[in-house]
């Protein structure tokens, strides 16, 4: 991560300094001293590019004298629209344009502490890298940026605000970790382990194994597994502080490397199922964000691991699973196998911990792609309140959300002619539709929605506070649902 520091304004002698611009209003008085210090430098660079102050506009002013290697003014658009999300993708867009610069400094004493800590945070973000198996990378090819120093004269509110935000970020890198390690290096024992680790944070995390599981009756999720070498498990994490509020709970799709299994998918891009555990990922990271930030709620994450391959004691499609509800499932097509995961974790926390509510994410459909895109992840559910509350947070973080319908006629496509309904419904249509409909029946009534995210998991170009590859969707707005509904006074 990067260095970040937030000081008093002062001009640096050296290094890039970043000044922020709000249209419509004059340079800051900082801006002014800078101008000064570089003999008008700043002034005739604004004038001659009929700079604004318009979001996301800026002008770079090499060689502006007074010791500095760079300044660069920097656009954030009207006042009364400003937004932490604005600020945060002009700190993630600056980590970027800069990042050959060793180190920044950025002016941000127009701005609120909160939204001078949100640059920090964008910036962080965006600084994200995952190169632990490079290692013949050139020296050069590789990133400087290593601090950022936010120049404000309310440095120790900025410094409080951030810790926070730090802790969500260090969540948002956890799970980018785990969505981009290769499958043979993350199998459901080793994801397993890594979540362990979160008990230095004070989450208390119970994992489970085949023996456990078949004991506890769990045929949906080890009928997933039967044609892997690589044992499943399932991970419980229990972060207690909120009293005796009930908890919230949040379940993810872990399937580590998804074949398809007997119904095999096509050999191109099946590379990238490596990130079908993405759900999962998502809610390691998020139990990690709570428990760094301190948030004052019972919260329980569980997480359902399974490798997804096609061997001779693979299920078939034709067989019949017994789930942990005891409701049987025809299985039709054993590459619909998350939600056959979902089934029996799901079920098992509803019974073990009758949660407020619960919220799962999983990659779950290529249909969800196909109706949304890669702009937001779909949105299933049986409670409007919790609908009203994930798209908040969803507009609030930029991880977005768009409700899909659920009824019973969408329900008839999974009878089933010899068990209590089959694992898909009846052809293409309303694929993402019949799969949240195949979910619903093992939440018992509970307050729930399904995420389904697999237009949103995985990244193919840059955005301000995303590099391309893994995007952790879900751990920021799913924080943000818990900060801004649930945590106890």
């Amino acid at each position: 991560m990067l260095d970040i520091a937030f000081a008093a304004a002062a001009l640096p002698t050296s290094g890039t300094l970043v000044l922020l611009a709000i249209e419509g209003e004059e340079l800051s008085p900082f801006a002014r001293q800078a101008d000064e210090a570089t003999g008008g430098a700043v002034a005739r660079a604004v004038a001659a590019s009929e700079f604004k102050g318009g979001k996301g506009k800026s002008v770079s002013i090499p060689g502006p004298g007074a010791g500095l290697s760079r300044i660069v003014v920097v656009g954030l658009g009207k006042r009364d629209e400003l937004t932490a999300r604005i600020v945060e993708d002009a700190g993630g867009s600056l980590a970027a344009q800069l990042s050959a610069e060793p180190v920044l400094a950025v002016d941000a004493g127009g701005l609120t502490p909160e939204l001078a800590a949100a640059i920090a945070m964008g910036a962080t973000l965006r600084g994200y890298r995952f190169d632990r198996y490079r290692t013949k990378e050139k020296t050069e090819d590789k990133p400087k940026l290593a601090g950022l120093t936010i120049l404000t004269d309310a440095a120790a509110q900025a410094t409080s605000a951030y810790a926070p935000m730090r802790a969500v970020a260090d969540g948002v890198f956890l799970s980018r970790d785990l969505i981009t390690e290769p499958p043979n290096v993350l199998f459901p024992a080793e994801m397993a382990d890594r979540c362990q680790k979160l008990s230095s944070l004070g989450v208390e995390v119970e994992v489970f194994g085949p023996k456990e599981m078949i004991e506890l009756g769990f045929g949906a999720l080890m009928g997933v597994s039967y044609g892997s070498v690589t044992e499943p498990r399932m991970v419980v994490m229990r972060w207690n502080n909120g009293g005796d509020a009930r908890p919230v709970a949040f379940v993810g799709k872990g399937v580590t490397f998804d074949t398809g299994g007997i119904s095999i998918k096509p050999a191109g891009g099946m590379e990238d199922m490596k990130w079908d555990m993405a759900g999962a990922g998502a809610v390691v990271g998020l139990m990690a964000a709570l428990a760094g930030r301190k948030a004052k709620v019972n919260a329980i994450g569980l997480v359902g691991l399974v490798e997804n391959m096609p061997s001779g004691s693979a299920m078939r499609p034709g067989d019949v699973l017994t789930s942990y509800s005891g409701q049987t499932i025809e299985v039709i097509n054993t590459d619909a196998e998350g939600r056959l995961v979902l089934a029996d974790v799901l079920w098992y926390c509803q019974q073990k911990f009758d949660p407020q509510f619960m919220v799962n994410l999983a990659t779950l459909t290529g249909a969800i792609i196909v109706g949304l895109g890669h702009e937001h992840a779909g949105l299933f559910s049986n409670d409007d309140s919790l609908c009203e509350k994930l798209t908040a947070a969803g507009r609030a973080t930029g991880e977005k959300l768009w409700r899909m319908p659920m009824s019973a006629d969408y329900d008839k496509a999974l009878k089933s002619e010899i068990a209590d309904m089959k694992n898909v419904g009846g052809g293409r249509a309303g694929g993402s539709i019949t799969a949240a409909q195949f979910i619903e029946r093992f939440v018992n009534g509970k307050p729930w929605a399904h995420l389904d995210i697999a237009g949103m998991a995985w990244t193919s170009k840059d955005a301000p506070t995303i590099p391309k590859g893994a995007a952790a969707f879900g751990v920021r707005l799913l924080d943000r649902l818990v900060a801004d509904n649930f945590e106890t006074e």
